[in-house]
């Protein structure tokens, strides 16, 4: 063996041996321990994940209601971009659509998201439905809901449907009319939610029913 190869196994010979702890301390303080950098720590025998590193998952779930392209002409000719039109909701009675436009699907998404989360609606519910029918109009758009009884379920179509099930109602009658542009309809029946009036339930004193015996007949017939 060459004097260099027997150099470096009498290195790593050294370095192994416990004798040699101070040399292992020293490269650990020099260079950091590998396993702190990564944000893992040793329990149990296992490695368990940093929390802080872990991304938040977002409360609010998302639904692309309508894509399109749209061209937008310019002096040196036609700009291409895209319109996206996006639902969310927290199935609890939150909902709001958004509208972006961008040069990417990615980026028009994107904004239609913040937009939406803006202009937030909070939907009454009652029974597991809508407190009251309503009818709106917006635009060329018309729609109507109207509540629905346990085990209904969603009766409805298109974005409208979405829309409900991003609000968590899950009993409900709609019919939409006049068109079927999507980001119509989305917007009208957002607005139909927010126009909903809170119905408040009021305590129902029980009636106490009392058994009529012989005894009471006898007696009212007597008192006669």
């Amino acid at each position: 063996m060459s004097e260099d190869k027997k150099t470096n196994a009498e290195v790593k010979n050294n370095v192994n041996t416990s004798d040699n702890k101070a040399a292992q301390a020293v490269a650990k303080s020099v260079y950091g321990d590998k396993k702190k950098e990564k944000g893992a720590f040793k329990k149990g025998g296992r490695f368990k994940k940093d929390k802080r590193r872990e991304k938040p998952r977002d409360e609010f779930e998302q639904r692309i209601l309508d894509i399109a392209r749209v061209t937008r002409v310019m002096a040196g000719g036609k700009r291409m971009n895209f319109r996206a039109c996006v639902g969310i909701g927290d199935k609890k009675g939150s909902v709001s659509v958004g509208l972006g436009k961008g040069a990417d699907v990615t980026i028009a998404v994107n904004k239609a998201v913040n937009k939406a989360k803006k202009n937030m609606v909070k939907v009454p519910m009652i029974n597991e439905t809508i407190p009251h029918m309503i009818t709106h109009k917006l635009g060329a758009a018309k729609i109507m809901l109207k509540p629905a009884a346990k085990g209904r379920g969603v009766i409805s179509g298109g974005v409208v449907r979405a829309i409900m099930d991003l609000a968590g109602i899950p009993n409900v009658t709609t019919k939409t009319m006049g068109t079927n542009n999507k980001m119509n309809n989305a917007r009208c029946a957002v607005e139909a939610l927010s126009l909903l009036r809170k119905v408040e339930v009021k305590a129902t004193e029980k009636k106490e029913t009392s058994k009529v015996t012989k005894k009471d007949v006898k007696e009212k017939k007597s008192a006669k």
